[in-house]
């Protein structure tokens, strides 16, 4: 059969269609696609891909395994080291990470490995096979937070055999995947079913449950808890701080998608949570969450620009993501940065002042630095501001947990990549070590952390 250069396509909502709706816009492969792509992959003897998985999944083995139609076998290999791999197969950088170190990308296109594991999870969810759970029997362990790094740590401890209670302060389990990214890019739905296999295995899920005031870490070991995972995530938003920013119409972008995703705003007044967008709205920032916010507003039914302060080729949001951006009409203004938003005597938001940059030379972070261009200043009429500049781990934990260590950034200090903290018995891992990163990685760190957690809980015992 001739070597087939590029992708199997992915077929999506039309973009005229979806910017007036919620649904997901990539539609998923058919299992004929999935054959079809499925075959592209080179069986390599050295497969280099499985080195770009932060939760080690045996890539060629499942991809084999679809070759072979034993679908069945595929998704068992998947859930070996991914316990969320409907979610992963949507939302995972994969262009930077498994397919990034793909041999057939070196000169085409690499193999779709995400779209390929997308299409084994959905296959698996949609025949709602039930899961056995598995007897606990080597003592209790505590995770706090229900996003990635939680509900993999969680996951993979319960499968090991210990009793898992995942605390969570939201009302619904999964962190960022349900209050961060929208509908459109990963519904609900595939979250509460990945969330439904993990309780399955026997984890249980305590919800509206603040660990920092509800009860303390300390107050977990008191209740019989051997170890405990932090996994709490960033989840406090920055600003700017230029003059401007505490006007009506200004969110943060934290608060814009938890309002309309996790609280449902885009169905008010079905849900009881209104969200003020005006006719144009401007998006700070040049990540995911920037192209999230932007897309979400625009759904809303407002004009959505993003302002960034370097070019295009320097933006951190996946190419997928700011094509699908594009497509839907989002209107993008580079090298802009804004020095102020300006309001009305009701202290509503009517404009935001910008001024334009040049790229300097590359700073700490590899990327040349944005410079403001004296005198360049303008002023584009906006309703809505939406910052996206990125999030802080969450205090609360380390606030009320004072042996534990934590840096100037106000994330936990661990001893080395399984997460041991400066505390006896407590783990951490995730964006509240790391800051904000990827959902794959967090996944990673829940992965090592409870190995990690297995063995000291194993010598501890035969000490």
């Amino acid at each position: 059969m001739p070597l087939k250069p590029n992708k199997t396509p992915m077929p999506v909502q039309d973009s005229k269609e979806r910017i007036k709706n919620f649904n997901e816009v990539a539609l998923g492969y058919s299992e004929a696609d999935a054959l079809k792509e499925a075959e592209r992959c080179l069986n390599c003897k050295k497969p280099l891909c499985k080195q770009g998985c932060p939760v080690e999944v045996p890539i060629p083995e499942f991809i084999q395994a679809i070759k072979e139609k034993d679908y069945e076998k595929a998704i068992e290999i998947l859930k070996s080291k991914n316990n969320l791999p409907a979610i992963c197969g949507r939302v995972c950088p994969q262009e930077n990470q498994c397919e990034k170190y793909c041999v057939m990308g070196k000169k085409h296109e690499p193999v779709a490995i995400g779209r390929l594991e997308r299409w084994v999870a959905d296959w698996d969810l949609n025949r709602k096979k039930e899961v056995k759970s598995i007897e606990a029997t080597k003592g209790k362990v505590a995770v706090v937070g229900a996003g990635p790094a939680g509900l993999t740590a969680a996951a993979d401890l319960a499968k090991m055999g210990y009793k898992v209670t995942v605390f969570e302060a939201f009302h619904k389990a999964g962190g960022v995947l349900v209050y961060g990214i929208p509908e459109f890019r990963l519904p609900k739905e595939i979250v509460k079913r990945e969330v439904e296999y993990i309780k399955q295995l026997g984890v249980e899920l305590k919800l509206n449950f603040i660990i920092g005031k509800t009860k303390t870490i300390d107050e977990l070991f008191e209740d019989g808890y051997e170890a405990v995972f932090i996994a709490t995530g960033a989840g406090l938003p920055r600003f700017m701080n230029i003059p401007g920013e505490n006007l009506n119409g200004v969110y943060s972008a934290n608060e814009f998608l938890t309002r309309v995703n996790l609280m449902k705003a885009y169905r008010f007044p079905e849900y009881k949570t209104p969200i003020r967008v005006g006719k144009r709205v401007a998006v700070i920032g040049g990540g995911n969450v920037a192209m999230d916010a932007a897309r979400t507003a625009l759904r809303l039914g407002a004009e959505s620009y993003v302002i960034y302060r370097r070019s295009e080729k320097e933006m951190p949001a996946r190419l997928e993501e700011i094509h699908h951006a594009k497509e839907e009409g989002v209107k993008f203004k580079f090298l802009a940065n804004p020095v102020e938003i300006i309001g009305n005597e009701k202290g509503e938001v009517i404009a935001i002042k910008c001024i334009d940059m040049e790229l300097g030379e590359p700073d700490e972070s590899g990327r040349r630095r944005p410079i403001p261009k004296e005198g360049s200043e303008w002023v584009m009429e906006v309703d809505n501001v939406i910052i996206a500049i990125g999030n802080s781990p969450n205090p609360l934990v380390p606030r009320t947990t004072p042996d534990i260590e934590t840096t100037k950034w106000g994330t936990i200090v661990v001893k080395n990549e399984d997460g041991e903290t400066t505390k006896e018995g407590v783990f951490a891992g995730g964006d509240i070590v790391t800051g904000a990163a990827t959902v794959i990685e967090a996944m990673g760190a829940g992965k090592r952390a409870a190995r990690a957690i297995d063995q000291y809980l194993t010598n501890k015992k035969i000490m």
